[in-house]
């Protein structure tokens, strides 16, 4: 009997699902913080990740679903491989020359401080394995971004390489993390990014006039109203408050300031994008200086803030040694 159903004398067969494509292998050189954090947002994302190491059966744990091969069998398997090891360890991939030759090399390392080489080391390790096309990128984000995916609008993937098939591959990648990118040029750009990371915070310099000004104006407004008006009316010297009360009054005030400047920008783009319809747009030029350096912000306001902890415990301690100089005063007088 068949199993075949027939309707109308035309036979129906059951339908036979075809086959999804299979996801795309992606190769991580690197078991560290970095390749770890790298390789479960791949998973997470949909790719499949096979990991290259001297020691495929005692590298340390990896994420969940990743395979571990040998350095050659992994860069044999991918067309797209991740290069997170330190420079000084860049020695064992010329060897891997011949299974590495036409594939995308990812370079994502840093140095420790600037001008430490004489060249990039994404140029370095083109020169290393010239057959294969070195992309810079992902080497300014940290472990906990790469693995939590990005918390603002500040997360950008940097990128620079000579073939643009190459770091258009990269770029397909970084966007499907839900990272955005940025392409600057060329593989001599690679210097510039690897310098980033070694930056505090490049935006400082606002946060810190702003500060200044502040601090400045309310400190010589304390002064005017608290030392030189109780000086010229009652005819009372209250210098000595000027070092530690009078700042003490001042540190909190610019710290509450400093944080309102830290939060507001963020209320300004809302209504920007309530006010336009979308979020898509580009927010003005002042309002995204503002906007980037709220971390800065953020950070100078906890500042004074700690300021106002340390002059608020140490006013107790000056008005005890002040009673005991006064008292001790008296009693030399008697």
């Amino acid at each position: 009997m068949s199993g075949e159903v027939k309707t109308d004398g035309l036979p129906l067969n059951p339908l036979r699902t075809a086959a999804g494509p299979e996801p795309e292998l992606l190769c991580i050189f690197g078991t560290g913080d970095l390749g770890r954090s790298l390789g479960q947002r791949l998973l997470q994302t949909g790719y499949r990740v096979v990991y290259g190491s001297r020691r495929p059966h005692s590298c340390g744990p990896v994420p969940q679903g990743a395979q571990v091969l040998s350095h050659a069998a992994a860069a044999q398997s991918a067309k797209l491989v991740f290069i997170c090891v330190h420079r000084e360890h860049y020695d064992f991939l010329e060897a891997l020359a011949p299974q590495l030759k036409g594939k995308v090399l990812v370079d994502v390392s840093n140095n420790l401080k600037k001008n430490l080489y004489p060249e990039a080391n994404a140029e370095y390790l083109q020169r290393l394995i010239p057959g294969a096309f070195v992309v810079k990128a992902f080497n300014t984000l940290s472990a906990w971004a790469l693995q939590n995916g990005p918390s603002d609008a500040n997360r950008q993937v940097f990128l620079c390489g000579d073939s643009a098939e190459a770091k258009q591959q990269v770029s397909d990648v970084a966007t499907r993390l839900s990272f955005s990118v940025v392409d600057r040029g060329s593989l001599s750009a690679a210097r510039e990014l690897e310098d980033f990371p070694l930056q505090l915070f490049p935006e400082w310099r606002l946060p810190l006039w702003i500060a200044t000004g502040l601090t400045a104006s309310f400190f010589f407004y304390a002064v005017i109203v608290d030392i030189v008006y109780s000086y010229v009316t009652y005819k009372k010297d209250t210098s000595f408050r000027i070092m530690v009360s009078l700042a003490n009054k001042v540190f909190p005030i610019v710290s509450l300031i400093m944080l309102s400047l830290c939060y507001l920008p963020g209320v300004l783009a809302s209504f920007f994008q309530l006010y336009r319809g979308t979020k898509y747009r580009r927010f003005p030029d002042w309002l995204d200086r503002w906007m980037l350096c709220r971390k800065q912000l953020g950070l100078l306001a906890l500042g004074f803030a700690s300021l106002h902890v340390l002059y608020t415990l140490l006013i107790p301690i000056r008005r005890k040694i002040r009673w005991k100089y006064e008292k001790l005063n008296v009693v030399f007088e008697n």
